[in-house]
């Protein structure tokens, strides 16, 4: 090899390697703005909201009293929320992937449907609001009602599950595949047996993230009538009669951690913004909680999962 040739070729090393320190710095700043504006939002809302954080705030009812109003109606209206949202959307979600991904026929349908999923991950969440407004609450009857939250929020984070479900199971070496096939196990078999206990851990790490999105939406919750002002706590889900089931609080009024807050930000007092930082900061602690659930369960099923 001529003396230039080599010359050339440390020349585009050399190239190649800057590119990829500036790409990796470019990077670096990035993440650190993302990181310094949520320490500093968080940091804010800790040194405004740690002295409301006591059992008296979990425990009342919103009031026009910023020091005796709590957040009781608001977490239980979410947790209830995202029952049904976690109901609604993850087995529907996880089983619409994995037809696509496995059953779906290769045609120009498939494609038409794998495209608009992709997209609907993307689209404003009002728009689902608005969707749901016009379905949920007036065509079907459902009313301003938890049911409606709930599903509202399970078709926002539907075409999160449903992608997630694809990757994960792509994610899946070929040869799991083969070796099932080889053996004589039917397509069913091998989908229940082998590919979705191999993709769990990537399916309920996607499925948390799309929980953690939805349980801090505030727009489609406002669109379909959510509650500002709540003292009053849905009918409880079980029962000391039979069957021990009570469905009345899917169709109560209710009110969510989020619509508390802009209710509390939206007054003057100072008091209030107190309040609404404190709650904010609950929010927050709530979505971190749900992530490092994520994490630790990615991190368990794959230690049991053996290639």
């Amino acid at each position: 090899m001529k003396a230039n040739e080599l010359d050339q070729i440390r020349s585009v090393i050399k190239t190649n390697k800057r590119a990829d320190l500036i790409f990796a710095l470019a990077g670096f700043l990035a993440l650190m703005v993302g990181v310094m504006a949520f320490v500093t939002l968080f940091g804010e809302m800790l040194a405004n909201g740690w002295e409301r954080i006591n059992p008296d705030f979990f425990s009342n009812f919103p009031s026009r009293r910023a020091a005796n109003a709590g957040i009781l109606s608001a977490w239980v209206g979410s947790l209830l929320v995202m029952l049904v949202t976690a109901l609604s959307a993850i087995p529907l979600g996880i089983a619409a992937g994995v037809y696509l991904e496995e059953y779906a026929p290769k045609n120009w349908m498939t494609d038409l449907i794998e495209i608009n999923v992709t997209n609907l991950a993307g689209v404003p969440s009002i728009v689902y609001g608005l969707l749901a407004l016009g379905v949920f609450v007036y065509t079907f009857g459902f009313g301003q009602s938890i049911l409606t939250a709930g599903l509202t929020l399970g078709l926002l984070i539907l075409p999160v599950v449903i992608v997630s479900t694809r990757e994960a199971l792509r994610a899946i070496p070929i040869h799991i595949r083969e070796g099932a096939y080889g053996v004589g196990a039917t397509q069913w078999q091998v989908v229940s047996d082998h590919l979705v206990p191999y993709a769990t851990p990537g399916i309920m790490t996607g499925v948390i993230i799309g929980m953690s999105r939805a349980i801090g939406e505030t727009a489609p919750i406002i669109t379909i009538g959510a509650l500002t002002f709540i003292a009053f706590l849905p009918p409880s889900p079980i029962t000391d009669t039979a069957p021990f089931l009570n469905f009345e609080w899917l169709f109560s009024g209710f009110t969510v951690m989020p619509i508390q807050m802009f209710n509390w930000t939206s007054r003057p007092e100072e008091a209030f913004q107190q309040n609404a930082a404190a709650a904010g900061l609950i929010l927050v602690l709530m979505t971190l909680m749900m992530n490092a659930i994520a994490i630790w369960l990615r991190y368990r099923l794959r230690k049991s999962i053996s290639w």
